[in-house]
C-alpha cells in the first residue's frame, strides 16, 4: 500500500519489527479463519482506502503454515459474484462440507434495499467462489452470520445485529429447516447494558460461534460504540447462554471489532481488526492476531491487541518455490492478480521492501532465483538478514522484459546466509516502478 504521507512512510519504519497488522498492502476486516490440510485460510472483508464510510466490494483470501508469513490469493469473491447485490460486502465467514467450501456473508440486496445472507460456492479454499442459490439464502435486515457444524452433523448458522438469529441448516448447506428461531438475549447470557432500552445486554453484532472441549462458545462484538469483544458459553449450540466476560476491551483506532477464533496446530489464536495501520481508522481497518491460552475451566483470558502479533509456528524452508506475495510485513508493495497464476508483487519502487519471517537457510544458501518482470528498465533484489539494512547476502539484477507480466526467471550467488533469519528483499534502482515480483527460491 502506498502512503504518501512522510510521516506515515516514518511510522511504517518505526514498525518493522511487528508483524500486527498481518496484511499492510491493502485494508483489511472482519477475520474468519479456517484450518484445512494443515494450513490456516484467512477471510477477510476489504476496506477500500480514504472512504469515509463502510465501503467494501469484495472479500479477500490469505493463507499461512506459520502463523506470520501470510499469502495473498487475492479476491475470489466479489459484490459482482451475486447478480442480486449491490452493495456491503461485509463480514462473512466459510466452512468446509462434502468436499466444498460454503462461504456466508451479508451483502445487501438491490430488490429490497436491506441486508440479506448470501452463499458463496467453490471446490477450493482459495476459490473462485460462484452464487450458490441466486438468491438470499435468508433476509431480514440483519448482518454478520457465522456457521458452525456439530459432532452431529447439525450445522447451525448465526447473524445479527441488534438480535441475534438462527437458523438449523441442512445437509445441503444452501436450505434450512425449522424456520427462522431468535435467540434470547439476556443480561445473564450477554452482559448487561446501561442507557440503552433498546439493547439491555451487550450484544452487538459479529457473533462467532465454535465447540471446544464439549462446550460451546459465542463470542461477539459488544456495546457501541466503540465495541469490545465479548465471550459466553453454553451446553448447546442453541444455549442457553452464560455471560464469561470481555476477551478485549475497547481500544486501538477501529470503533468496530469482529472475532474469529480458532486452534491451529496445538495452540488458541484469536483474529480481530484495529486501525493500527497508516491512514487506519473506523473505515479502514487492517486484521491482526494474538495467541492465547484457555483457563483450566474453559474460560478465555482478557487480551490485549500488540504489535507483536503470534508467534511463528516451525519456520519457512527456502529451498523450495516460495510465492513473492508472501509476506510477513512489507513497506511500499502491492499485489495483484499475476498471468501466470496466482498473485504477484507490483509498485516495486526503490527503497521498498518484503520481510519473510524465519527462514532456515540451515548450512547456507548457495545460490537464488525470481521470477520477475519489467516494463520499464528494472532494477536490483538486495538479499538482506535481521533487516532492511541488515547484511547484504546477495544481490539480484532484475533487467526490462518488455512487459509488466512479460516473466523471466534470474539468478545470483548468495554467501553467508545461514541458520534460521528473517529475510529482507530490498529493492533499489532509478525513479518509478521497477519491476514486479512472482516467485523465488534458494538453491544449496
Amino acid at each position: 500500500m502506498k502512503f504518501s504521507s512522510p510521516l506515515f512512510a516514518a511510522t511504517l519504519a518505526g514498525m518493522v519489527a511487528a508483524d500486527n497488522p498481518i496484511v499492510q498492502t491493502i485494508y483489511t476486516a472482519d477475520p474468519a479463519p479456517l484450518v484445512h490440510n494443515g494450513r490456516i485460510y484467512l477471510y477477510t472483508g476489504h476496506d477500500e482506502p480514504g472512504a469515509t464510510t463502510f465501503v467494501m466490494k469484495d472479500w479477500r483470501v490469505f493463507s499461512s503454515v506459520d502463523m506470520v508469513n501470510w499469502q495473498d490469493h487475492g479476491s475470489p469473491m466479489s459484490l459482482s459474484t451475486f447478480s442480486w447485490a449491490d452493495a456491503q460486502a461485509w463480514a462473512g465467514q466459510t466452512v468446509l462440507r462434502n468436499g466444498k467450501f460454503y462461504w456466508y456473508v451479508p451483502i445487501r440486496n438491490r430488490q429490497t434495499g436491506g441486508m440479506a445472507i448470501g452463499v458463496g460456492v467453490s471446490d477450493s479454499p482459495t476459490g473462485p467462489f460462484k452464487d450458490a442459490l441466486g438468491k438470499p439464502l435468508v433476509e431480514n435486515n440483519e448482518i454478520d452470520p457465522t456457521v458452525f457444524i456439530d459432532d452431529d452433523g447439525q450445522a447451525y448458522l448465526y447473524w445479527g445485529n441488534p438480535k441475534l438469529w438462527y437458523v438449523k441448516l441442512n445437509a445441503d448447506m444452501v436450505s434450512y429447516s425449522g424456520g427462522v428461531n431468535s435467540a434470547t438475549l439476556t443480561a445473564a447470557g450477554f452482559g448487561p447494558r446501561s442507557g440503552n432500552a433498546q439493547r439491555p445486554t451487550t450484544f452487538e453484532e459479529g457473533p462467532w460461534l465454535y465447540k471446544r472441549t464439549g462446550k460451546y462458545y459465542m463470542v461477539f462484538a459488544a456495546s457501541c460504540c466503540s465495541e469490545h469483544i465479548g465471550w459466553s458459553t453454553g451446553p448447546s449450540a442453541t444455549g442457553p447462554w452464560t455471560y464469561g466476560g470481555v476477551m478485549m476491551p475497547t481500544q486501538g483506532s477501529s470503533f468496530t471489532n469482529h472475532p474469529g477464533v480458532i486452534d491451529y496446530q496445538g495452540s488458541s489464536y484469536f483474529f480481530y481488526h484495529n486501525g493500527a495501520l497508516p491512514g487506519g481508522g473506523g473505515y479502514q481497518r487492517s486484521v491482526c492476531v494474538e495467541r492465547f491460552t484457555y483457563g483450566s475451566n474453559g474460560s478465555i483470558p482478557v487480551l490485549n491487541m500488540s504489535k507483536d502479533g503470534a508467534p511463528q509456528v516451525g519456520t519457512l524452508n527456502p529451498y523450495v518455490r516460495q510465492e513473492a506475495e508472501t509476506i510477513a510485513w512489507e513497506s511500499g508493495v502491492q499485489t495483484e492478480p499475476c498471468s501466470e497464476g496466482g498473485m504477484n508483487v507490483l509498485s516495486i519502487n526503490n527503497g521498498d521492501y518484503i520481510k519473510v519471517k524465519g527462514v532456515a537457510f540451515g548450512t547456507g544458501a548457495k545460490s537464488f532465483s525470481a521470477r520477475v518482470s519489467s516494463a520499464a528498465s528494472g532494477g536490483k533484489i538486495e538479499l538482506r538478514l535481521g533487516s532492511a539494512s541488515g547484511t547484504l547476502v546477495g544481490t539480484c539484477s532484475v533487467s526490462g522484459t518488455g512487459g509488466w507480466q512479460t516473466w523471466v526467471s534470474v539468478n545470483c550467488t548468495v554467501t553467508g546466509a545461514t541458520g534460521t533469519q528473517d529475510l529482507f528483499f530490498r529493492f533499489t534502482g532509478g525513479g518509478g516502478e521497477l519491476f514486479r515480483f512472482n516467485w523465488w527460491q534458494f538453491g544449496q
